[in-house]
């Protein structure tokens, strides 16, 4: 048998969720750079969707792995074990949020978080009535995906949960939709999947008091803006609102898979009865995640990395102004630029990946080229970076 190259044997076995993969291959990565087989180097303009806030190869995170992985790699993540990874991990966490966040559960993923939200919910308040809004995502679970009001995504896959609402964003008469029989609302700080829209401070607020008047709870989903992107640790701290379930994820493993959601003592132990085991995971909280999660929590935290960021976001918005461009929606290190259509968009993609820049673009927003580098990224690094965007939107542009 003829021996097959990577490239082959990725299209042999490896499941596949486009028919037009890019088929770059990389062997290693430091800083904001990936570099392939050939040694090329790329800028990752995109923190593998928000995952890499601390880029590539942090020593920190990378001595707590090769430690951890020395002393035990998975024990029973949800029994009877005391874990020192989990509980520094979730010490830690609790310390920087409200009183009321007090209770963290530890998952593999994002849309796992979703999930355990969905459960925790229902299982609080006995209603199923929930809302998300429109064009807002929270994962692509069979629970998570039922939050997602664009049936493009979901027509495959029906039936899905039952009573599930929709609300618009920006308009406080449908809040009114929200009542005493509805279990929980999920929002985003910032549209994650619509070209990095933010919601206002007063929609927000509207929203919390809508939710606090009818006893249902409000999960606000910081997977992607979570952990210094949009300038401050969390973004619903610039919102003045307190979540009563925080679902996180992306960077929160600083590289590794990982999520949790995070409630009251009082809302998480209702898990532990009627039924026993009322949220189960094996490998949710695995020690050597948690120990990875907690060295880049310690490097954002005792670092000016997040102070950095509006900074570095003005930045990138003066280079666009400058170049006489369109205006970026968006807040912190999670920007958009938009185009007039997606071929426009993805041709300018394209031509920027083979100068060296790794971009994409946004679910909802095909039209739009996600910028969302790794917090440490430098200014000369910047100026690199918007550079060959801004060469290549001409480019299209005239084309």
């Amino acid at each position: 048998m003829p021996h097959l190259s990577n490239r082959e044997l990725f299209l042999l076995h490896q499941a596949q969720t486009t028919k037009f993969p890019l088929l770059l291959e990389f062997v290693r990565a430091n800083g904001i750079y990936l570099y392939d087989v050939n040694n090329k180097p790329y800028i990752d303009f995109i923190s593998g969707i928000s995952v890499s806030n601390l880029g590539h190869g942090n020593k920190s995170v990378i001595e707590a792995i090769k430690s951890q992985a020395e002393s035990y790699m998975h024990q029973m993540v949800y029994g009877e074990y005391i874990q020192s990874p989990q509980i520094k991990l979730a010490k830690a966490l609790t310390d920087v949020l409200p009183p009321s966040l007090n209770s963290v559960y530890f998952v593999n993923s994002g849309t796992e978080a979703t999930e355990g939200a969905l459960k925790l919910a229902k299982r609080v308040t006995g209603n199923s009535k929930i809302f998300a809004f429109k064009q807002a995502y929270h994962g692509s679970t069979h629970g998570a995906l039922s939050l997602n009001s664009n049936e493009y995504f979901k027509q495959a896959f029906r039936p899905l949960l039952p009573d599930i609402g929709f609300l618009d964003y920006e308009d406080e008469s449908s809040l009114l939709q929200i009542d005493k029989q509805t279990a929980c609302v999920f929002v985003e700080i910032v549209r994650s999947e619509t070209g990095y829209i933010p919601v206002s401070k007063n929609f927000l607020h509207q929203l919390q008091k809508r939710c606090n008047d009818t006893c249902t709870l409000l999960v606000v989903d910081e997977i992607q803006t979570g952990f210094g992107r949009t300038g401050s640790l969390f973004a619903f701290e610039q919102a003045g609102i307190v979540p009563d379930i925080l679902l996180l994820g992306k960077a929160l493993g600083a590289g590794l898979p990982m999520g949790a959601f995070i409630a009251s003592n009082s809302l998480m132990s209702t898990l532990a009865y009627d039924p026993i085991l009322g949220h189960i995971t094996t490998f949710g909280g695995n020690p050597v995640v948690c120990a990875a999660a907690l060295a880049g929590f310690n490097e954002l935290r005792n670092g000016s990395i997040i102070e950095q960021v509006v900074a570095k976001e003005n930045q990138i918005r003066n280079y666009f102004k400058q170049a006489g461009l369109s205006e970026l929606s968006g807040k912190g290190l999670m920007l958009a630029y938009p185009f007039p259509d997606f071929t426009t968009c993805k041709t300018c993609i394209d031509a920027c990946i083979e100068d060296g820049l790794l971009t994409d673009w946004f679910l909802f927003a095909d039209n739009c080229m996600r910028i969302a580098p790794p917090l440490i990224i430098t200014p000369e690094e910047i100026e690199k970076a918007c550079s060959i965007i801004i060469k290549n939107i001409k480019k299209v542009s005239c084309d």
